[in-house]
């Protein structure tokens, strides 16, 4: 029988990382309780229950208490139109959910003992060839001031006596969801060339060697604070396609302007930034604290998540998992 002091409280996690994180706690014997807008349409490991991010509510709050973690992936996805209606939304959907949670925490009797929040990468700005470790440099523009009001508040939420641990999350690499499936059946096409200048970095990471971090920040006292949660080696957009279509087995991939990203954007309701800027990010905390990748080299990665049978990855996972 699980008790409480194995559960994790994991608000938003509806979405992509969500729901493979649910499946991760529950595998490694956790009750795993999902905070979702829309309990019935779940469909993940956990028990979902409701709440809309931004309001306490009795059935969700009474259930942080005595919790071995909660963790919040909560926020209006970034992939939409920059209007200004989206950006306050983008903003308030973070803020919010960080505020709920810690009004809710001022009424546990025993709080969480670690709140891992989600953030991202993006706090450090279009950030050019410029290596961004955690304490890197912070430009005033939008995606930075978005991070920002999201960062500040967790800090005016967080109860004095917890550990905290904020994950400035890079560019997840799946099977299931996010972005790669898109850019797979693109370079399919034939457009698997590179985006823009190319010379934008991208700092990728295994959905696996993700799911590891964010079980080490659950269960590791030592990491506390900022990590950012990236893989060891950044590549640039040329060579992220490059090696995307060498994995494919797709010979040729026809560039894509600046200009036409930036023009069929609004069409398809995206941010032509999301695709145009970059940053070199580094995981320095959490790899100093002796975390250890289990995909360091992209070509890798890609193998196994776009040519290796889910069959023969999982097998490999086990392997992996009592080889350690």
């Amino acid at each position: 029988m699980t008790t409480d002091s194995g559960r994790v409280v994991l608000a938003g996690g509806s979405g992509f990382l969500g729901r493979a994180l649910a499946r991760k706690l529950e595998d490694e014997g956790y009750e795993v309780v999902v905070l979702t807008r829309d309990p019935s349409a779940y469909r993940g490991a956990g028990r979902a229950v409701r709440w809309d991010g931004r309001t306490v509510e009795e059935s969700w709050a009474v259930l942080l208490d005595g919790t071995a973690a909660l963790v919040n992936l909560t926020g209006k996805p970034v992939d939409c139109r920059r209007t200004e209606k989206n950006r306050a939304e983008i903003v308030r959907s973070r803020v919010d959910s960080c505020e709920a949670l810690g009004a809710a925490l001022r009424l546990a009797y025993r709080p969480p003992a670690v709140w891992v929040q989600a953030t991202s990468l993006a706090i450090y700005g279009n950030a050019g060839d410029r290596i961004c470790e955690e304490s890197a440099f912070v430009p005033d523009e939008f995606p930075t001031d978005v991070c920002v009001a999201w960062e500040e508040a967790l800090g005016r939420s967080i109860r004095p006596e917890m550990r905290w641990a904020a994950l400035r999350i890079g560019f997840v690499l799946g099977r299931d969801g996010g972005a790669l499936p898109t850019l797979a059946r693109i370079a399919k096409l034939g457009f698997g060339g590179r985006i823009g200048s190319g010379r934008q970095w991208i700092s990728w990471i295994h959905l696996e060697d993700m799911m590891r971090l964010f079980l080490e920040a659950i269960r590791n006292p030592a990491v506390h604070g900022i990590c950012n949660a990236t893989g060891l080696q950044p590549v640039t957009n040329s060579e992220f396609m490059e090696t995307l279509r060498r994995t494919l087995k797709v010979p040729v991939g026809l560039p894509t302007p600046a200009w036409m990203v930036r023009a069929v954007a609004p069409v398809i309701n995206t941010d032509p930034d999301l695709a145009l800027n970059g940053r070199r990010g580094l995981p320095c905390r959490i790899h100093g604290l002796g975390f250890r990748f289990r995909y360091h080299e992209l070509e890798d990665a890609l193998a196994d998540l776009l040519v290796a049978p889910p069959a023969e990855a999982k097998e490999r996972e086990w392997v992996q998992t009592f080889a350690r």
